[in-house]
């Protein structure tokens, strides 16, 4: 099953998630030692998953009009050119620098997340699932790299704590640009005869299945972005552990997210999409409750390793789900709706991460999720009975 294109975008993942880990375990941090007012520490951060989501449905129009090849290399270099001016930022104090200069990585990352869907459309339909799982895993080797460079970089730039670890992910997307110049053509734009019939995006969405695979998706990224970023800020700035520790965790974390992907595909086309979410949603819900135990490394370390496992399951039994419900023709707009919801909801739960740790305190934030995962719950017992949340793939383009 593992060809080049797969081979490509593994790689590109694995730079691609390293510069994310970089900049979210350092934004909060370096926010709030440029701001005077904490309860902004994490705005950078936010600010980039909103940027995120506001361009995931440009980024498939591009991509539609121009190629996924083109479209993600002009975006990696948009992440480099972000990189350089985080480090500008930092060298002149200026937060409101680098708040923008953080905004601007997540041009990157809403192209970033079209990789799986480039992965779908270069491995045979049966084996969506284990596609999606094959260019996650490229993160694994993320989490090592991008704890080394918070780690091991800070000193690498004399006088300016982080500015090492953030020139290095500048070289690491110039890198990745010029790997994005052997992507080679996909299923969909080399075999689509352009003769379907494409239904309106109203029809599409109003599909029980594709209700609840925007739903897992966008409920597993929400929870995982929410708890995930008010971390670093939680046990660096308020419980006092070293950065070595933190960045340990959010490593745990990390590998927590992608290890699975070594079995989750496998487990997609034995299981079906539905059981792997719920299996996720569970994981999720024993993260939240884990997280009410306290304030200890130990604590954080298992709530941020089952958010990792919840996550993985969820999203990439939601992904799987989603490409039962449209054909080749329709893909851009039904992946673009599905993006800008997972994306819009991870940015409301950046945001909220730094307010509400703030004003309430880590108990608060991780019981926020709770209701929603019950929700989720409810709706795949809801819908069990549907061909397509099964596993069947008659429907896949």
């Amino acid at each position: 099953m593992i060809n080049r294109n797969l081979l490509i975008l593994f790689f590109c993942q694995l730079i691609s998630a390293t510069g994310a880990i970089t900049v979210i375990t350092l934004g909060g941090i370096i926010g709030s030692s440029l701001t005077d007012t904490q309860a902004f520490a994490t705005l950078p951060v936010s600010l980039m998953v909103v940027v995120t989501a506001i361009t995931t449905i440009p980024a498939t129009m591009l991509m539609r009009r121009i190629g996924r090849k083109a479209g993600s290399l002009l975006a990696s270099l948009t992440a480099a050119a972000a990189a350089l001016m985080t480090v500008y930022a930092i060298s002149h104090s200026s937060f409101s620098l680098f708040v923008v200069a953080t905004a601007m990585f997540g041009i990157n990352v809403a192209f970033t997340q079209q990789y799986r869907f480039a992965a779908v459309e270069s491995a045979p339909p049966k084996h969506a699932g284990r596609a999606i799982s094959f260019i996650l895993l490229g993160a694994i080797g993320a989490a090592f790299i991008g704890k080394e460079l918070v780690t091991r970089g800070q000193t690498w730039v004399e006088g300016l704590q982080y500015a090492g670890p953030l020139y290095a992910v500048a070289a690491l997307f110039v890198v990745q640009a010029f790997i994005f110049l052997l992507l080679g053509p996909m299923r969909s734009e080399s075999g689509s005869t352009g003769n379907e019939v494409s239904r309106p995006l109203g029809e599409i969405a109003r599909q029980p299945i594709f209700i609840m695979a925007v739903l897992g998706a966008t409920i597993a990224y929400g929870t995982m972005t929410l708890i995930m970023t008010a971390t670093p800020l939680s046990m660096h700035v308020h419980d006092g552990f070293s950065i070595e520790v933190t960045a340990n965790v959010i490593r745990s974390h990390v590998l927590a997210m992608y290890i699975p992907s070594l079995i989750s595909g496998f487990l997609v086309e034995r299981f079906g999409p539905l059981k792997m979410m719920a299996m996720g949603a569970i994981g999720l819900l024993g993260a939240c409750v884990v997280g009410l135990q306290g304030h200890q490394v130990i604590h954080y370390w298992y709530t941020l390793v089952l958010l990792g496992v919840g996550w993985n399951f969820l999203y990439i039994g939601g992904t799987t789900m989603l490409t039962y419900t449209y054909t080749s023709q329709e893909r851009f707009k039904a992946q673009g709706l599905n993006e800008f919801c997972v994306f819009g909801t991870s940015a409301a739960g950046s945001l909220l991460a730094g307010t509400v740790i703030y004003l309430y305190g880590w108990f608060a934030l991780v019981l926020l999720p709770i209701p929603l995962l019950a929700l989720i719950l409810f709706g795949l017992f809801s819908v069990r009975r549907n061909v397509l949340a099964r596993g069947h793939v008659e429907n896949l383009q």
